[in-house]
């Protein structure tokens, strides 16, 4: 049995060696849990965005039992929140509008409308990640047309 013969071989501590295997650990762990992240964020994005479709759906089919029509392309989804200009029109708004607010999609972008649409009486939909027309993944535009 050998004795402590300075005070330096009396003090604990890990070695270099040490300190670097736990490191390395904890960036192996942090890599598996950001590769099983990630791709589940994205897809709850694209489901937030199908859902705030579906609502606004419901708005504008609630806007053409009581008016009527569709709005407009240039009344835009904005005529669900705010009355219309026509005094007759106006006169049958709802309290409140046929949505509070309107939502952003998930990428901080505005939702967009056309009437007639493309796909359908109306289209609205999501320009997606990439704010742009088309794309792939999680760049697609995601609209009332497009398969869940």
């Amino acid at each position: 049995m050998r004795l402590p013969t300075s005070p330096r071989d009396t003090e604990a501590g890990f070695t270099l060696v040490e300190i670097m295997v736990v490191v390395v650990i904890i960036g192996l762990l942090a890599t598996v849990v950001v590769l099983n992240v990630l791709p589940s964020q994205d897809r709850a994005r694209i489901e937030k965005a199908r859902a705030d479709i579906g609502r606004i759906e419901q708005a504008v089919e609630m806007f053409r039992l009581d008016m009527g029509r569709y709005p407009t392309t240039d009344e835009g989804l904005e005529v669900l929140v705010t009355a219309p200009a026509d005094p007759r029109l106006a006169a049958r708004f709802p309290e409140g509008g046929y949505i509070n607010r309107l939502p952003e999609d998930p990428w901080g972008g505005q939702y967009q409308y056309m009437s007639p649409g493309e796909h359908g009486r109306f289209d609205v939909w999501s320009l997606g990640a990439d704010a742009r027309p088309g794309g792939e993944d999680n760049n697609a535009d995601i609209g009332n047309w497009t398969a869940p």
